[in-house]
């Protein structure tokens, strides 16, 4: 028995022992062609473990990195499934209780065999640094960190966002599966929160691909800006107004908010907060307060996390949230929603109404990446291979989040704090008006 094969031996002895004691409802194939268990079904819900290098890199460093670099290299793969079905496969009970089950004997025989397994690392993957240096508030760091993730190519969104390219949480007003209606719903329920009439002036800052301006400019009458940071989305929405005929009503920005000038009746602000950064909040705040005239209404629609007992527990991040910042949001920051009430309180604001979108954004993120498992294969041609199970990860792992209520997303309506009444309706009736 070569080496090679006391390695394998050393390793299914050692998955068999983890999915009795830990009742897995999966298999594991090697990359010999094995099944552990062996008579576990071929067309069974698998983990793929393509070389003997993927057991040495997590003994090297066992943490969740390691396995995005070889799941994103297709070292692990998912045979037969899903991450969902893997999420859903899940063992009951702590994980690391269960496995102290496992006899040490057989842990050791795996450490010993594969600490200095022959095999390539853990490649890694493009990103930008999610650390600090991609928090500084800078217009330059903004500017690139914004392009890292939105430039990708329109032709890419396109595979998994709906018609009019609406890339944040969608709103379903009942059970259903069509992204494109709940993205116009979302967009009319924005317009209604804000109250918009016609002639108000109306700022949406991180306009995206201009959906919000051009329907608020459509349906509402208002004279709408847009700022952004994103070329390709602003190529992509100018040609959206000229085809809407809407260059009277609707004018797009290329800038840093933080550059915008102007006093605007309404501002808008949904899913660009994440990029700001919790020690740029201020400037945030202080801008947003500066463009919005007495009385005005903002819309603040941002993801968060839950609170912790302390500050000190909050700010340690998860090492799920480290991932998404490094490979996906670089520069991104989230805060809890005492954090973004106690900002805006802080900053000149009168708190009016808050609501809950988790859910919604569960149904979204999961529409998403069907769409986009759907159109794996352009989604390949247009981005690489490495880069599209690295976007189908995300999308994935944001819908679990959502489902499980590791992270959040809420609504808050604002008014620039004045004596005296805000002018807004006593009840939230208004909004639901058929």
């Amino acid at each position: 028995m070569d080496s090679n094969d006391k390695r394998l031996a050393a390793l299914r002895r050692l998955l068999a022992e983890a999915h009795e004691k830990l009742g897995l409802k999966l298999g594991f194939r090697l990359w010999d062609g094995s099944m552990v268990p062996s008579a576990w079904p071929a067309d069974g819900l698998a983990i793929g473990i393509a070389d003997a290098g993927v057991m040495a890199a997590l003994i090297r460093k066992p943490k969740l990195d390691t396995v995005l670099h070889l799941h994103i290299a297709d070292r692990i793969s998912i045979l037969n499934g899903s991450i969902f079905d893997l999420a859903a496969a899940r063992p009951e009970g702590k994980i690391g209780k269960l496995a102290r089950n496992i006899p040490k004997g057989a842990v050791f025989d795996f450490v010993r065999r594969f600490l200095f397994a022959p095999g390539k690392a853990a490649a890694a993957v493009s990103h930008r640094k999610g650390d600090e240096i991609a928090r500084d508030g800078d217009p330059t760091t903004n500017k690139a960190n914004v392009a890292y993730h939105y430039d990708v190519s329109n032709d890419f969104y396109r595979l998994f966002l709906d018609e009019e390219m609406v890339y944040t949480c969608a709103y379903f007003t009942d059970d259903h599966g069509d992204i494109g209606r709940a993205q116009q719903d979302k967009l009319d329920m924005i317009c209604r929160k804000l109250r918009l009439q016609p002639g108000d002036r109306f700022l949406d800052i991180g306009c995206g691909w201009g959906a919000l301006v051009c329907h608020a400019a459509r349906y509402y009458g208002v004279e709408a800006h847009g700022v952004t940071l994103a070329e390709e989305q602003l190529k992509y929405a100018r040609e959206k107004v000229e085809r809407w005929g809407l260059q009277d009503k609707v004018t797009l920005h290329l800038r840093d908010y933080t550059q915008m000038e102007g006093e605007f009746d309404k501002i808008s602000s949904i899913g660009m907060f994440e990029q700001v950064g919790i020690r740029n909040y201020p400037t945030y705040f202080r801008t947003v307060n500066r463009l919005l005239r007495p009385r005005g209404l903002y819309l603040h629609h941002t993801i968060s996390r839950r609170a912790k007992k302390t500050e000190k527990a909050f700010n340690k991040m998860p090492a799920e949230y480290r991932a998404l910042v490094r490979y996906i949001f670089p520069g991104g920051e989230l805060d809890h929603l005492g954090m973004s009430i106690t900002n805006l309180e802080r900053h000149g604001f009168e708190v009016h109404d808050v609501e809950g979108w988790r859910e919604h954004y569960q149904r979204t993120t999961r529409l998403w990446w069907e769409r986009l498992d759907a159109n794996k294969a352009k989604a390949e041609a247009e981005i690489g291979p490495e880069r599209t199970r690295m976007w189908l990860l995300y999308l994935a792992g944001c819908s679990l989040a959502f489902e499980r209520g590791g992270a959040l997303i809420n609504q808050t309506l604002v008014s620039k704090r004045r004596k005296g009444p805000s002018g807004l309706p006593l009840t939230r009736a208004d909004l639901y008006r058929s």
